[in-house]
């Protein structure tokens, strides 16, 4: 039986690694083609010139909403995967004892996948909030054609809110289910395959409360910049995992706080 924890645990882990490194994958051809002026990836139907002339990012047609909202849920799976680690192994290990100890044995590696898959799926859901989001800043010509905010009252707007949010009451108890894998479960454990889906929902809906204006931050500093994009998948990893992760996020969040009314100040 260890064997077969071990084993188990060794598919899970290489799974959500590679899960994880196709993500990272495709986001750096990603960003690689539109450094080098290449937008037929994201179904944009102006060249890079024309758009950095006008201050647009491109006619949006249905393709490109598609493509986008794509890429937000690829680069949501490569950001948060990682931190959902510890909850999926807990999970799998506790499944697979369960599996093992029920009159109908189930299948484990069906439930580890479903929840799993409902932990994504609501990542889908927020990458089509997201996508909306960046069509309406577009639309207004608040991102540059490398999806960085221009306005320094839209980039003020969101550190603020994303400071004030990492230290409200809804954040930190968001973020206690995420820190406390065998807390959630044990709380709220459901049998069977639909009950697997139904945890896989719940944490992810967990996750996206913890983390959905961090993500915002992208607009800050570049939806295609690699490095920034991995900066805030560390913090995200960091507020999880680490022994003082809640009091890291607190400090982020005062530190965000700062920086917006830094910009506030006049220049000069």
């Amino acid at each position: 039986m260890e064997q077969i924890f071990r084993r188990d645990r060794a598919m899970v882990i290489a799974a959500l690694a590679v899960l994880t490194i196709l993500s990272w994958i495709y986001l750096a051809v990603l960003a690689g083609d539109m450094a080098e002026g290449d937008m037929s990836l994201m179904g944009m139907t102006m060249g890079m010139g024309k758009m950095a002339a006008t201050g647009l990012g491109g006619a949006w047609t249905a393709t490109t909403f598609i493509l986008m909202g794509v890429m937000w849920w690829v680069m949501m799976v490569g950001m948060m995967v990682p931190s959902a680690a510890p909850m999926i192994l807990l999970f799998a290990m506790i499944t697979r004892k369960q599996s093992n100890g029920a009159a109908d044995g189930g299948n484990p590696g069906l439930r580890i996948a479903l929840f799993t898959s409902a932990y994504v799926i609501i990542w889908g859901a927020f990458s089509l909030v997201a996508t909306l989001a960046q069509w309406g800043l577009t639309e207004a010509a608040l991102l540059t054609p490398m999806m960085v905010g221009n306005s320094r009252w839209l980039l003020v707007a969101l550190l603020l809110a994303c400071g004030v949010y990492q230290l409200s009451p809804l954040k930190q108890a968001c973020l206690g289910k995420c820190r406390s894998p065998l807390s959630f479960i044990m709380a709220g454990f459901r049998p069977g395959d639909w009950g697997a889906l139904r945890m896989g929902l719940a944490h992810g809906a967990y996750c996206v409360g913890c983390c959905w204006l961090l993500m915002g931050l992208l607009f800050v500093g570049g939806v295609m910049n690699l490095f920034w994009v991995a900066l805030i998948a560390i913090v995200v990893l960091a507020e999880k995992v680490l022994p003082h992760g809640d009091l890291f996020g607190k400090i982020g969040g005062g530190a965000m706080i700062a920086l917006a009314g830094y910009m506030l100040l006049p220049v000069g």
